[in-house]
């Protein structure tokens, strides 16, 4: 008796090699980007791509603020044309690395989206940076 896991057989594993390998050219995940981080080997720009609030409420170290209604020609211009772009928005549940991810690639830009986002860098223990704010009260 098969189960649902197993009643449609998994692919070939020629095919399956192939869709896993390009799956990785488009995606990195959380411990490596922190591994990366942490080790002075950072050869990316970290892309938050939520909302500036967002942002300053809490992101992941080292990242820019560039909302992805933003990212325009003129917005990535000092950017060298070959920097690869990581792209993440608050996790599984939002489209904004999505949509990040086309707006760069539409510009010819190298971009891969981090997998989880802030929800999957918090349940990796990595913690966030919080913007002091500027405001007097």
């Amino acid at each position: 008796m098969s189960s649902a896991v197993s009643r449609i057989p998994a692919a070939n594993c020629h095919i399956a090699l192939e869709y896993f390998q390009e799956l990785m050219t488009f995606e990195t995940d959380c411990w490596d980007v922190h591994h990366a981080l942490s080790n002075g080997r950072k050869d990316f720009v970290l892309l938050d791509v939520r909302s500036e609030d967002a942002f300053r409420q809490g992101h992941i170290q080292e990242a820019e603020s560039l909302p992805h209604q933003w990212i325009t020609e003129t917005t990535i211009s000092g950017y060298p044309a070959t920097t690869l772009f990581i792209v993440y928005c608050a996790g599984p549940h939002c489209n904004a690395t999505e949509k990040a991810a086309i707006r760069l690639a539409k510009l010819g830009r190298p971009v891969k989206k981090l997998i989880g986002g802030v929800t999957g860098w918090i349940d990796e223990g990595f913690s966030l940076v919080k913007e002091q704010s500027t405001s007097s009260s």
